[in-house]
């Protein structure tokens, strides 16, 4: 992976600004040990000056436009320094709105007045911190890279891999299992146990088949951590990978992650990305599938590896190894909180080991199929970490340095963004609905000096973060999150030992497609509030003008109410279920393929996609196969060839698709090895999303968020129609059965 952190439209770091630099760095005075220390207080002397020195309406605005020239010159520099001068300026700017608006704009008349602007004043506090610390995180991410294995095997150490799983079909569990078993690494030094908490017959019987250890316990205490420690007692290898029974590894998990353990006796994990094979609800529902980053990017594409520098990797729970003695050090996997995997990083960080990332993905796995699962899987997140900052708050305590505590203490934060997005979504409403001022300012300054925080946050993070999140997209995924997590966060936080472990399911389907109104129904009463609020703006602009100074306040009140209509807008499209038939997702691929017909014919021709369950091939020239005829396909890895018997289930003119059909436990072994497992299967789809462009990203989310007015609306007159529909029918039934009683009454009569 490159070890730059450009989006594609920097320019090189070129002529003047190289050499200026190369030449400030070689002045002779840096030799004396003062001069660094002279050169910290005056930059922080000059910092405060920035931040702090007021400044008339127009000189801000002229200081406002030269921060921003300054940065688009920037942005257009590759380098780390260009990168880190960015992120001064922005903080420099999101400092001086900050400290404007705590000694300027909180003089409160009235207690609605008081009652909002506290609020927002506190929401914003939360966003800066939340700013700042991801600044921390991803200003210089490590980039490490794989360090080779010894040449001689008899010094590679032994390695158990553990599948925990719960309540998993085993159609979703037996991919991980088999592709577990290619791992390329000495047969006596590797033993694969499934770790069934769920104590099925079936999944013994798979595992006595397929030769790997099957291990149960009599109870589920403490979940997943309590199935990781029950296997720890029974199990002896000296370290331990770790794959969710969904995680398929490549043959070359362990060949790639173990290099540093041999470097390193103090390294206790180390963690790979998790990477997805199957869209979750918001790249399904939106049809943004490898266009735009997943929520999960962001995280393992840059945060993990700026975490990484400062020795605070955290653990996920999968695609993971440790060292056993660490472990057993720690007293096992963390059970206090319903998120084990980093507090187990917290405790072996704190006990002195370090942890390690390693941005190469060599294991992939099912997203969650729905926005329900997908939603409850966050509210496990949010207590966990509720959990771990009253129980293990990372600031307190020994053990950590100062980079550790703060990056442990930004992914705590992070899932108490509930009520500052609830905060964010309603703060122009004040003003729209009650006339209340959360800012004691004129529009004017507001825009002066919010909008340079805004946009020189927004520029920065579009260059930092540009490969793993576009613009506004954070916006979208934390809206969608908001109400849900905010309430179990704020609980766990008063009441942390109610949290309870929920697993989240896999590989289901979604049959029709259909509208998820109770989940929708917290974003549709944003949405129309928000709506309200413009159309009340609008009125306030037409029937009562005001003074400049009402109409701009009026004007950016409404901006805001914009922007909040198309992100709650887009939140509802995400609402919208898509339907979603295959219980095994395929996986794009480009491999070689030779398909064997029945009468001894030949045909080499190449993969478009492969899953679990078959595999789509493009055929040469326009040949065709017919639908229904039983054949064979060859896949190849390096020198080895896996020949799979199967069944056309499409076929035209070029195209063929095989499902197949009654497979030896071989035969699924040699299809894991030739697909899932492959080296290079899942590194070939990491990072590679369209670079972030502002502008681009902005046009996206409000074609989205129209998408979301349209669902909302063909919804609404869809219920409508078969309510009346539902009331017609229910009508003629009663006049018939009411017709029938007459009849029958008259008969009687008669």
């Amino acid at each position: 992976m490159s070890r730059q952190e450009t989006t594609g439209r920097q320019k090189p770091a070129t002529g003047w600004t190289l050499r200026a630099g190369n030449a400030l760095l070689n002045l002779r005075i840096w030799n004396s040990p003062w001069a660094h220390w002279a050169a910290l207080i005056m930059a922080g002397l000059l910092f405060l000056l920035l931040i702090s020195v007021p400044l008339e309406a127009t000189e801000q605005a002229i200081f406002a436009l030269i921060c921003f020239v300054v940065t688009l010159l920037l942005s257009r520099v590759a380098g780390r320094l260009a990168t880190l001068m960015m992120i001064m300026l922005s903080v420099g700017v999101s400092l001086r709105y900050m400290y404007w608006r705590v000694t300027s704009t909180l003089g409160f008349e009235t207690p609605l007045d008081m009652l909002f602007g506290y609020g927002l004043v506190i929401a914003e506090f939360y966003a800066l911190t939340v700013l700042l610390l991801s600044y921390f995180q991803s200003a210089w991410p490590l980039r490490r890279r794989p360090l080779p294995m010894p040449a001689d095997t008899r010094n590679w150490p032994t390695v158990d891999v553990f599948i925990p799983t719960y309540s998993e079909p085993l159609e979703v569990v037996r991919q991980t299992v088999l592709a577990a078993m290619s791992l390329d690494w000495p047969a006596n030094k590797v033993k694969v146990y499934l770790l069934d908490d769920g104590r099925r017959p079936e999944f013994r019987e798979f595992c006595e088949r397929v030769g790997v250890g099957y291990i149960t316990r009599p109870d589920n205490k403490h979940a997943k951590a309590g199935n990781i420690n029950a296997a720890l007692s029974k199990t002896d290898g000296e370290f331990v990978a770790v794959f969710d029974c969904d995680h398929v590894p490549t043959r070359s998990f362990l060949q790639i992650s173990m290099g540093w353990f041999l470097k390193d006796p103090k390294l206790s994990m180390l963690q790979t990305p998790h990477v997805f094979f199957s869209p979750d609800p918001f790249e399904k529902n939106l049809e943004t599938f490898r266009n735009v980053p997943n929520e999960g990017e962001l995280f393992y594409g840059l945060i993990q590896d700026g975490n990484d520098l400062w020795n605070a990797t955290f653990f996920c729970g999968s695609c993971a190894v440790m060292r056993r003695s660490a472990i057993a050090e720690i007293g096992g996997i963390a059970t206090e909180s319903v998120t084990e995997d980093a507090l187990t990083a917290l405790k072996m960080n704190r006990a002195g080991y370090n942890t390690a990332y390693l941005a190469v993905p060599q294991a992939a796995g099912l997203a969650t199929e729905n926005l329900s699962r997908h939603i409850g899987q966050r509210i496990r997140w949010a207590r966990g970490m509720a959990q771990i900052i009253r129980l293990n708050n990372p600031l307190l305590g020994r053990g950590l340095k100062l980079g550790q505590r703060l990056c442990y203490l930004s992914a705590t934060l992070h899932f108490f963004h509930g009520l500052p997005r609830v905060v964010f979504l309603t703060a122009p409403l004040a003003y729209l609905f009650f006339g209340a001022h959360v800012f004691q300012a004129s529009a004017l300054l507001i825009a002066l000096y919010a909008l340079p925080h805004l946009v020189h946050a927004s520029v920065t993070n579009s260059r930092i973060q540009g490969r793993f999140r576009h613009s506004f997209w954070n916006e979208v995924y934390e809206s969608v999150l908001a109400w849900y997590i905010m309430r179990p966060a704020l609980q766990t936080l008063i009441q942390p030992y109610r949290a309870r472990f929920n697993v989240t399911a896999k590989g289901g389907v979604i049959p029709e497609a259909y509208f998820d109104w109770t989940l929708a129904r917290p974003y549709l009463v944003l949405l129309v509030l928000n709506l309200l609020g413009m159309t009340v703006g609008v009125l306030m602009l037409v029937l009562a003008p005001g003074d400049t100074d009402h109409t701009l306040t009026v004007a950016v009140n409404l901006a805001w109410t914009a922007y909040n209509i198309v992100i709650t807008a887009a939140s509802v499209a995400v609402a919208g279920e898509v339907r979603q038939l295959r219980s095994t997702p395929r996986v794009s691929a480009d491999l070689a393929a030779t398909v064997h017909l029945a009468n001894g014919r030949t045909l080499a021709c190449r993969t478009t996609d492969f899953s679990q369950g078959g595999v789509g091939l493009t055929l040469p020239g326009n040949a065709q196969i017919p639908l229904g005829e039983a054949l064979h396909i060859s896949l190849y890895r390096d020198e080895e060839e896996g020949v799979f018997p199967g069944q056309v289930t499409f076929s035209k003119p070029g195209h063929l698709g095989v499902g197949f059909r009654d497979l030896s436990i071989q035969q699924e072994l040699d299809l894991a090895r030739v697909t899932f497992a492959r080296a290079d299967t899942w590194a070939n789809m990491w990072g590679q999303n369209t670079p972030d462009s502002p502008l681009m990203a902005l046009r996206h989310v409000c074609r989205i968020g129209m998408r979301g007015l349209s669902l909302i609306t063909l919804e609404t007159f869809s219920g409508a129609r078969r309510a009346v529909r539902g009331a017609a029918t229910r009508t003629a039934s009663a006049a018939t059965r009411t017709a029938r009683a007459a009849t029958r009454l008259g008969s009687a009569k008669r």
